[in-house]
């Protein structure tokens, strides 16, 4: 473990060396498989990273105009876009970004169809298999009811594909390979009379690939499924599998109050600093701690914040805590960074590196300009 005695706190930090484990693994599924695995950036978008995440990868899967860019600028390698909707002002630099433009609904591929193809770049349709494999979390789920990701199949238009070569769907979320599995089961039953017609089709993201547990012979083979069978090239973009367990987020206790239960307040916020703890919601990895009463000393740990339910979680310490004690939050580099906010006021958290020799590199810090500038 490192040293928290000397950081500048709240901070995350990127361990480089558990990012190359993650790597590592994923470029094993590519070398044995063929399929191109991207970097989901929407999880994980520290760009001082990209050039070694780049040595790993083909490239970056993007959400809009601004991950375009960054992906483009900063990796240069393959580079895939998907939204909802595209914007005209924004349509023709996209273009100039990104080799694969997916669109959401025959609407927009008819508006744009003529200019991505007189760039010479390659268009595909987002689908919605409607096979739902997620329980409790319908907000991550794109096939919940009424969903407005990807095009069901009583809404795909067969004769209106010229120019497609390729299909894409999105439906896991933190999920193993047999939800893959089960919805390949689906694509097929749907659009099987489609795949045959495309040259691609991309898996998007919600693969847990560098979890311990996952079953990568069983993702092996739904990527070989779709190549043998329909001689498709297959690709993915996972988020979270690459960043995976692989930072944290350090936090100096300010004070100690108490209120039915003992309460720490920390410099570092969940609705600032790690949102998904409120949206998901979940109860992030906390070094040396325990659930509830597990330990003998329990803890609400909160905020510095107005608002009320900014509470992170409430956990147990072999010892009791004092102020000035350094907490550290575990698998921090997915979706903090790339989500964090100012509310309140509240600083953004510096990012450091971790390197394989076991010192520091500070990537960015932040300070009252970058506040003030995003209102």
């Amino acid at each position: 473990m490192f040293d928290t005695s000397k950081l500048p706190t709240p901070c995350y930090i990127v361990d480089e060396s558990a990012l190359v484990h993650n790597l590592e693994i994923l470029r094993g599924v590519s070398e044995r498989t063929g399929a191109k695995i991207l970097l989901a950036q929407k999880a994980f978008s520290c760009y001082h990273l990209y050039p070694l995440i780049g040595e790993y990868l083909a490239g970056t899967a993007s959400s809009g105009l601004f991950e375009a860019k960054l992906g483009h600028d900063e990796m240069g390698k393959e580079n895939h876009v998907f939204s909802a909707a595209y914007r005209e002002s924004e349509i023709d630099e996209i273009i100039s970004y990104c080799g694969h433009i997916i669109f959401n609904s025959f609407t927009q591929l008819d508006k744009y169809r003529d200019r991505v193809l007189a760039a010479g770049k390659k268009i595909g349709l987002r689908i919605n298999p409607e096979c739902s494999t997620q329980e409790g979390h319908e907000i991550y789920d794109p096939c919940s009811p009424k969903s407005r990701l990807g095009i069901t199949r009583r809404s795909f238009m067969a004769d209106d594909i010229a120019g497609v070569t390729g299909l894409h769907f999105h439906t896991l979320c933190e999920q193993n390979s047999d939800a893959l599995e089960t919805t390949l089961d689906a694509v097929e039953e749907m659009f099987g009379d489609i795949l045959p017609k495309m040259k691609w089709i991309n898996f998007g993201g919600g693969h847990h690939i560098t979890r311990e547990d996952y079953d990568i012979p069983r993702l092996e083979r739904c990527i070989r499924r779709m190549h043998e069978k329909y001689g498709l090239e297959v690709f993915l973009e996972p988020g979270e599998a690459i960043a995976l367990n692989a930072g944290w987020l350090v936090t100096e206790v300010l004070d100690l109050t108490e209120n039915d239960m003992p309460i720490a307040i920390l410099d570092t916020s969940a609705a600032c600093h790690m949102p998904d703890v409120l949206e998901m919601p979940y109860r992030p990895p906390l070094m040396g701690s325990g659930e509830k009463g597990e330990k003998k000393y329990s803890y609400r740990l909160g905020s510095q914040t107005c608002l009320a339910g900014d509470v992170i979680g409430e956990y147990s310490f072999d010892e009791p805590l004092h102020i000035g004690d350094m907490l550290v939050f575990g698998d921090m580099a997915i979706y903090s960074m790339v989500k964090n906010n100012t509310f309140n006021g509240m600083p953004l958290p510096a990012i450091l590196l971790l390197k394989k020799d076991g010192n520091f590199e500070t990537l960015r810090s932040f300070g009252y300009e970058d506040f003030k500038e995003r209102l």
